[in-house]
């Protein structure tokens, strides 16, 4: 069974802007264990969407592909850079570069779309997050 949404973590609204959703999770990611253990990746799992949780989740398996190689300097992480974001209608993408704790930096691009039905109605969420 999914535990979605992670219970005590920011959730999807549609007041949000793309920009806000991309550094709520930054934010929650470079204290990855406040208030508690993966908090951080649990506010990124909160903003997923559907699609991108069917391929990810359930948490504990999400939890395992963020601590993994690709992701790694993600947790933690002690510097980032946001690039400019750019915006086509109900789709948004922007970049970002992440020193993570051990020094090591890389880009990744988070891919969003403007949710269209049921509770999750005009809500940003992010469909990937994909390595440069």
């Amino acid at each position: 069974m999914d535990q979605y949404p992670i219970d005590g973590l920011p959730t999807p609204d549609p007041s949000h802007s793309p920009e806000t959703i991309v550094a709520m999770q930054l934010d929650g990611l470079a204290t990855n264990d406040d208030p508690f253990e993966d908090a951080g990746i649990g506010v990124a799992y909160n903003f997923a969407s559907p699609a991108n949780r069917r391929a990810t989740g359930p948490f504990d398996r999400f939890v395992q592909m963020v601590r993994g190689r690709r992701y790694a300097p993600m947790v933690d992480h002690t510097a980032a850079t946001v690039k400019p974001i750019d915006r086509d209608g109900g789709r948004a993408e922007q970049r970002v570069e992440l020193t993570g704790p051990n020094g090591r930096t890389e880009t990744y691009a988070f891919g969003l779309s403007k949710h269209r039905d049921g509770e999750l109605d005009g809500c940003w969420l992010t469909d990937r997050v994909t390595l440069e």
